[in-house]
């Protein structure tokens, strides 16, 4: 089916996509339900966990072939929503995608090629037939705000407004969640007015039908520019790649506590196999930095996370020159233990009501602080269950009281392979329980169960 329709004064044709399975989002109502507010779930009320893989580049620098490689791989490993950049960071205005396309004729907003975009087109289409959602940004935030970056800037309010409901209109039968922003912060009115501009376009051209939010730049939280806003359905902060033990947490607790209430995330957190501070002699980032600020933002009230790797969102190869020191072939990278060990995170909450879980540090004796031994805990409101995750093995005592009434049945749960085993079942008294091992890289997830409930094997689907 196709359709028309006038922007500064050109005809756009809009192709409605075809076979592509058509899921919607939104965000958890129900009155007095400790979930209100907090969580997203499909059209048919099912919770939605979103596990996001930043995928920058994707529409950019992959061919057809390269990019069904990418998402079947992610696919394979639960991932549900896929970040890319539609006017990319590094030379998205002027360098072709890989048939030979720029997105916009003359660099204007309001002159979008229709050719780029049926590379676009394929991407959500068969990321969509894979069950996954296209975070999609519309551009990156360096041609709003060249703080730094390449750029150019090239929107204004009025271009803003017509780009927005172009993408609105194409993607309106997309399985996509649109991401504003793109690393730079809003400093400016005129900024502000610009993303307002955008995210009115979207509204118009796909009519309210996907979830909105924006992406900011590192240590700062898209509450901080726009939380009271209407078009802002979720808060997500990006807490980012300077140090080890970064205690992203914190972020998430602030967001969580602001009114009006909006579910919030860490939508980018140190990525695996980046240099920490972007500096080698640092050391880079592994497997246990990334399952440490996926596991510590969840728990702390985040409805879902964003995974990264650095050689993949700019899908790093010989020949191409590194963003920022990458190291490892992208292909070779999909393969970081990392990546694969997000489902496991999934599979846990999955396994146990989602919309009754809230965080709770008041039921540790101690939660160690901010150190890189802090633990986080979160738990079901209505006491069903608990879990409690430590990222060095270090013993921890639950005051078992103040989440359950009734004997507890305890399990540890290893989150580099989502095998669980049994403890045993206790009295509802403060205990102290002692992982299986303990160290550096030895992190643990504790998952208490009321012994009434019968629920299955954690992390078990």
């Amino acid at each position: 089916m196709l359709e028309e329709y006038r922007i500064s004064g050109r005809i756009i044709t809009v192709i409605e996509l075809q076979g592509v399975r058509m899921e919607r989002l939104k965000v958890f109502r129900r009155a007095g339900d400790p979930g209100d507010g907090r969580f997203l779930v499909t059209e048919e009320g099912e919770p939605f966990f979103y596990l996001g893989d930043t995928a920058w580049e994707l529409f950019h620098r992959l061919r057809r072939e390269e990019v069904d490689h990418y998402l079947r791989d992610r696919a394979s490993k639960c991932f549900s929503v896929i970040q890319a950049v539609v006017l990319a960071e590094f030379e998205g205005l002027t360098v072709p995608n890989r048939y030979g396309e720029v997105p916009l004729i003359d660099n204007d907003p309001a002159k979008p090629n229709d050719r780029y975009f049926q590379h676009v087109d394929y991407v959500v289409e068969k990321a969509s037939s894979l069950d996954m959602f296209v975070g999609m940004l519309p551009t990156w935030g360096d041609k709003v705000n060249k703080k730094w970056g390449t750029g150019p800037e090239i929107f204004d309010p009025e271009n803003a407004l017509a780009y927005g409901e172009f993408l609105g209109r194409r993607y309106r039968d997309g399985q996509v969640i649109w991401i504003l922003g793109g690393d730079r912060p809003s400093e400016t009115e005129r900024h502000r007015e610009i993303w307002r501009a955008m995210a009115k376009g979207l509204r118009l051209g796909d009519g309210g039908g996907h979830l909105v939010t924006y992406h900011p730049a590192g240590g700062a939280s898209s509450s901080q520019f726009f939380h009271d806003e209407a078009w802002l359905d979720f808060n997500m902060v990006q807490s980012g790649h300077s140090a080890r033990d970064l205690a992203n947490y914190k972020m998430v607790e602030r967001d969580y506590a602001l009114k009006p209430v909006k579910p919030c995330m860490d939508g980018e957190a140190r990525y695996e196999d980046h240099p920490i501070n972007w500096d080698p002699k640092n050391g880079w980032f592994d497997d246990h930095d990334v399952r440490q600020a996926a596991y510590w933002a969840v728990f702390a009230g985040a409805f879902g996370h964003t995974y990264g790797c650095h050689d993949v969102w700019q899908f790093f190869e010989p020949g191409r020159a590194p963003v920022s020191h990458a190291r490892t072939p992208w292909r070779r990278a999909l393969g970081l233990p990392g990546a694969s060990q997000m489902q496991h995170l999934r599979r846990l909450i999955e396994s146990r009501p989602v919309t009754v879980r809230i965080p709770d540090q008041s039921i540790l004796v101690s939660d160690f602080g901010e150190t890189a031994d802090h633990a986080q805990s979160t738990r079901a409101a209505d006491g069903s269950y608990a879990f409690v995750y430590v990222p060095t093995g270090r013993p921890v005592g639950v005051r078992l009281e103040r989440a359950f009434r009734n004997r507890v049945r305890a399990s540890w749960y290893d989150p580099r392979n989502g095998k669980a085993e049994s403890i045993g079942e206790f009295s509802n008294e403060a205990r102290v329980f002692s992982p299986p091992s303990s160290g550096q890289a030895e992190d643990w997830v504790l998952v208490l169960d009321d012994s009434t409930k019968g629920f299955g094997t954690p992390g078990a689907s």
